[in-house]
């Protein structure tokens, strides 16, 4: 069962990187590309985009006045996200130093670029650098997260989980008491020795 399950994650894998070559190829057709990190934009698809620009003012028209009286209930949740950001980046600086576990680079998670289209306005871009944010951190603390359960409790629910971590499919099944001991320490070890986080699709 074990080999059956990582043969299926090594195809994963492999479709995954035929997924960044596919996607790769994506950016180039909209006419921009990233190398070493850094994002370039062609000057076409830069006066294309800018040429597709909302101003303001037509932007708050078409809104609607009640998309516009919901913007405090959402950027309220600004004030909790930050606390989480804060505070799973103290535990994981105290905690993982003490499990001799890798810490997460949060610049993996949180992320911002969207501000470069040409085609947002200001309030959009506004609203695009609180979304990478606000998701940014949250999958950010997923890992933190994960990295923890797979030190302390990587057992698999006897129920299907929807949105499990990329490290849920390793853990121990079950029931199965005969592998626990064994398997807790295997978890431990491996987590200790992962190397870096994969790149993002």
């Amino acid at each position: 069962m074990r080999t059956q399950i990582n043969e299926l994650l090594e195809k994963i894998q492999t479709l995954e990187a035929e997924l960044e070559e596919q996607l790769a190829e994506k950016r180039r057709s909209y006419g921009y590309k990233l190398e070493q990190g850094r994002l370039f934009i062609t000057r076409e698809a830069r006066e294309r985009q800018t040429a597709l620009k909302l101003g303001l003012r037509r932007y708050l028209l078409d809104s609607g006045i009640l998309t516009i009286l919901t913007a405090p209930f959402i950027y309220a949740v600004a004030i909790p996200i930050f606390l989480l950001d804060v505070v799973a980046s103290l535990y994981q600086a105290v905690c993982f130093r003490v499990y001799d576990i890798k810490q997460v680079r949060r610049r993996d998670y949180v992320v911002y670029d969207r501000h470069r289209l040409p085609y947002l306005n200001l309030i959009q871009k506004v609203n695009c650098f609180y979304c990478a944010y606000a998701n940014g951190v949250i999958a950010y603390v997923h890992e933190i997260g994960s990295r923890t359960e797979q030190y302390w409790c990587p057992i698999k629910h006897a129920a299907r989980v929807r949105g499990t971590h990329r490290r849920y499919d390793e853990f121990l099944e079950y029931g199965d008491v005969s592998d626990y001991p064994d398997s807790l320490e295997s978890q431990r070890d491996d987590l200790r020795r992962e190397a870096d986080d994969p790149p993002a699709p």
